[in-house]
């Protein structure tokens, strides 16, 4: 058996992601100069249609939920006071933004909010989080040249000492992502 057919998605998806961070979304011109953010829109298009950003949402939601996780069960340890994993994330969530114009947001859907900046803002963010807890595989939308979805991300047993304290029981709870993909003027619904 060859090494790389053990390889599963909570070690592909880090890599894909690794890949993604470095490598223009919308093709080999790269990010957009200031030139293309005048008039204040610095939301250039990543992705020329709602359907491409609905799949480029969705890898991204899988590759941060498999790194999340593999990076807090293998990596972090409470006791060694090294900072926790989703907040790391946050690093990668600002070049991810910084490179590619994607916006990732975490969500507090279930226990307690480790950061307000989690807590959701509007009305699309408040949908989210009674579909997710719901059971909603996702929630979308698409306004304003703007593609948002919204998909739960499992706090299992390790997250609950700071999320939920007060729990009775050890069931995994959800949080949220949100990836924000700038679509193209004229893509259509």
């Amino acid at each position: 058996m060859h090494a790389s057919s053990n390889l599963g998605v909570r070690t592909i998806c880090p890599l894909i992601l690794l890949a993604l961070i470095g490598t223009p979304i919308s093709g080999d011109e790269g990010p957009a100069s200031t030139d293309d953010t005048k008039n204040g829109d610095d939301r250039r298009a990543v992705v020329s249609s709602v359907e491409a950003a609905r799949v480029l949402a969705s890898v991204l939601h899988e590759a941060m939920h498999a790194t999340l996780q593999t990076t807090h069960d293998r990596y972090y340890r409470e006791d060694e006071g090294l900072p926790i994993p989703a907040a790391i994330m946050k690093n990668v969530f600002a070049d991810l933004k910084t490179k590619q114009n994607v916006t990732l947001r975490w969500l507090v859907v279930e226990g307690q909010a480790m950061n307000t900046d989690h807590v959701a803002k509007g009305k699309f963010e408040e949908a989210a989080v009674k579909l997710l807890k719901a059971g909603e595989l996702s929630h979308e939308e698409f306004e304003d040249g703007i593609y948002r979805r919204a998909a739960p991300i499992t706090l299992s047993n390790h997250c609950l000492k700071c999320h939920v304290p007060d729990r009775k029981d050890t069931r995994d709870r959800k949080a949220g992502l949100i990836v924000s993909v700038p679509v193209a003027a004229k893509a259509s619904h």
